[in-house]
This record gives structure tokens, sequence and C-alpha cells, in this order.
């Protein structure tokens, strides 16, 4: 193996900073980072479940924890013996939290007062802990690298942490106070990756529509975008993670809905459909809001796909409210449905209300899965015979503009010839599509949740 090995888990920041720490700790074939989510419990329980099943496979190498959820519970991944370091957010992108004997040094050079916990009851690995204070944290910048591994588009960071608290929500506590990168750095950045051969970019943060208001000048994230799309004409395709339908600035929406190098795709930090959970999420939209925004986009740009993240039984949520927020799935045209059953995070205001019964949390998540999936393959179906293009990421698979997944195939013939010879089978993918290549395919077909399609 050359270098480390990088576990990352959750969002997609989390993937590009892997990437970054990948690059910091090059040559340490002996290490394995481990990058953490603590969005859900379950995401904590995912990461001591890849902990242990890394250390398994690779029992001489050291273990090194960081991310959201080493960051708000050192204590829980110090105790396990399978850890050797536990590193916090604001230390991951110092090449020192790598070394063997790291040096007491932030992310930023300054000297961190760090939480130093040798060993401790139960614990047998004598994991150090070198997290501080993620709120002390001023400043971000857009951790890039020269390459993602077999990753057809490159992810930079254009903002990091949140100053709002919703109810449900740890990561705040795990990424610290909004803060944004400036403008020109990420210009430059995208021009490097331009250059480097990416087809698309996407910008990612904890809150990417809250950047700009600690910059001078409080530039907005349409003002970021119209920069660069401006002054790296080569770009071909754009766009954004996750957003908060409340913060959509004029520009953005302009861009949004006219603007052909902006993808035709948007994922929204929904949540809910009901007014009182949203407000007892402390979200800053209401449905009403929701739907508004979602119509007044698509009204512009119809073939505007909607992704959306919602939350099965929180707290207090009755069946009538639940039945708000799958009634959202139609009216939002939401054809990527991030479901997640709530489960009460320790720290949150929302673990000490009125829980709803395990019971019905999973068979409402089960029914706001299904309510998307039927929205999405209709979706699918309904972009059979038209064309489309598809930037190819890894053996034949890809992406569409609008972010539906696409199966390339060699051809009609090739195609034929395999249903004759295998019956109904799919072809195999085509070996012969560069990775990275963006092409003009025809849909021929649609499963339940992919395209299947030939070159135009």
């Amino acid at each position: 193996m050359s270098g480390p090995q990088v576990i990352s888990l959750g969002c997609r920041l989390n993937a590009a900073e892997s990437e970054a720490m990948r690059r910091l700790a090059a040559g340490q074939d002996d290490l394995i980072i481990v990058n953490s989510c603590a969005v859900t419990n379950e995401a904590v329980r995912q990461t001591r479940q890849a902990i242990r099943k890394a250390k398994r496979a690779r029992p001489e190498a050291r273990v090194v924890v960081t991310g959201c959820a080493a960051q708000v519970e050192p204590d829980t991944f110090a105790a396990m013996p399978e850890v050797s370091r536990v590193v916090g957010n604001a230390e991951k992108l110092a090449p020192s939290s790598f070394r063997r004997k790291p040096e007491s040094l932030s992310a930023t050079g300054a000297a961190a007062s760090f939480m130093e916990i040798p060993a401790f009851a139960g614990m047998t690995s004598g994991a150090d802990v070198r997290v501080s204070d993620i709120f002390a944290v001023r400043e971000t910048a857009p951790h890039l690298v020269a390459g993602f591994a077999e990753r057809a588009r490159a992810f930079v960071e254009v903002q990091n942490g949140c100053d709002h608290r919703c109810t449900f929500c740890i990561i705040p506590f795990g990424r610290g106070n909004s803060r944004s990168v400036p403008a020109g750095l990420v210009v430059e950045r995208v021009k490097a990756l331009v250059g480097e051969g990416f087809r698309e970019v996407v910008l990612t943060g904890v809150d990417v529509t809250s950047y700009g208001p600690d910059l001078p000048g409080a530039p907005t994230l349409g003002l970021l975008i119209e920069r660069i799309l401006r002054h790296v004409p080569d770009l071909p395709r754009l766009r954004l993670s996750s957003l908060d339908c409340i913060e959509i600035d004029p520009r953005l929406e302009e861009i949004v809905a006219h603007e052909p190098r902006f993808m035709p795709h948007l994922h929204m930090s929904l949540q809910a459909g009901d007014d009182m959970v949203l407000k007892r999420m402390k979200r800053r939209h209401s449905r009403a809001q929701a739907v508004a925004t979602v119509a007044r986009l698509k009204a512009k740009r119809p073939e505007l796909a909607i992704g959306a993240d919602l939350i099965a039984g929180f707290p207090t949520e009755t069946e009538e409210m639940h039945a708000n927020s799958l009634a959202l799935v139609e009216e939002c045209d939401i054809v990527m449905g991030h479901i997640f059953p709530y489960s009460p995070k320790r720290g949150t205001p929302a673990a000490r209300m009125p829980q709803v019964a395990p019971a019905a949390v999973k068979a409402r998540a089960r029914r706001l899965r299904e309510a998307c999936a039927r929205r999405k393959a209709t979706w699918l179906e309904g972009m059979v015979g038209t064309v489309q293009r598809v930037l190819v990421e890894k053996d034949g698979r890809g992406h569409a503009e609008n972010f539906a997944p696409v199966q390339v195939e060699k051809s009609r013939s090739s195609r034929a010839k395999s249903r004759g010879a295998h019956d109904d089978s799919v072809q195999r993918p085509s070996t012969s599509l560069g990775t990275n290549e963006v092409v003009d395919v025809r849909i021929v077909s649609a499963t339940a949740d992919t395209l299947v399609g030939v070159p135009a």
C-alpha cells in the first residue's frame, strides 16, 4: 500500500477533507485515518464498526480517528483499544497530527490547548486525544488536493461550521461557527482543478448558503458562483451540495434558473413538511416557503431535479404531521430523498423532548422512502428516449446534468446481442469510455433507480 488508508463517512465536506488528509499523511503506509460522522447515532455506530473492521484487517497499522464524531465524543473513540489517536476537526488538516509523535500545533500553526487523555478505566490502547475548542476557530480554507481517488468530480470547501442551532443537530459542536473561504482562493483552486482535467466541481460546506457575512463586503453565495463562472470559463459543470431553501439569495436564484454551466439539480435541507415540526426543529423556513421556492425555480427551469433531506419521527410528531411530510414529496417533486429515522442525539434539545415510539419512527421512515422511490421511478421513466449529457465516472457509470444515475452501454447493437445471448440481462458496462469524459447518451430504458443508455 502506498500512503495511508483513508475511510470517510458522512458528508461531501468530509469527502473533500479526507482527500486532503490523504495528501498530508503521504508516505505513512502504516496509517489508517477514519474520518467520522456524528449526524446520527447510527453514523457514530458505523464509525466504530469501521474502526474495528479496519484494525482486524491490518492489526499492525495505527488508527487515527478524526471528524465530527471524534470532535464531540473524543472519549468514546479513545476508549477503543483499536485507536491510537483521536484528532479534532481543527487539527485534522495539520500534517503533524498524523505523525507518530505529532507536534502540539493546531491546523493554523498556532499553539493549541489539547485535551490530553493518556488512559482511563477500561481503556487499553493508551490513545491520546488531540481535540481543541472548535468554536475558537475563526477561519477556513478550500482544502483541495491534486486528485480525488476514483472520483470524476472534485469537492471544494467554500464554507465550514454553522451559526444555527437546529434542535436535532449536533454538527455545530463538531464544526464550530460559520466561516467562509475568500472568493479569490476558491477561484484559484477551481482553476487548478480544471487544469488537472476535472470536468465538474461541487461547492460544499456545512451550511453552504450562509456563505459570506464574515468576509469583507459580505458577499453572497450567488456572487461567489458568478465569480467562479466568470473567471474559470473552461469549467463545464458546477454543482452545490445541500443548501437551505430560505437562504437562496437573488443572484443564486438567477444562476440556478438560467446558467447552463450550473447543473439543474438542487439538494435541499427541508427536514419536514409540517409547520409545527419545523418550529420545534428550530428551522428557519415554513412549509409554504419550501413549496413556493421549488415551484418558482422549476417554473424558470423545468428540468431542475430536487433532492431533499427529511427526518421521520421527530419528537412530538403525530400521524397527521407525518402525513404533511409525505405530501411534501409530491408537492416539491422530491426525486432524490435522503430519509433519516430520528434518533435522539445526546446534547441536543430534541433529545429531551417527548419521543415517538421506535416502531412508529421506523414505519414513517419506510413510508417516506417508498414515496421518494415512487417519485424517482416516475422521473427516471420520463427520461427514456431523451439524450442526456453524462459525466462518466467509473466502469461506464455516471450522472446526467440533473444528477440522474446513468449506466452507459457500448451501443444499441451490442445491447441487442447481449440480450439475445442472455435473455433480458443487461449488457456489461463499457470499458472504452474514459473516466471524467462527458458524453451525449440516448436513454433507452430505466430501472427503479438507474437510467440505461447508449452513446448518442
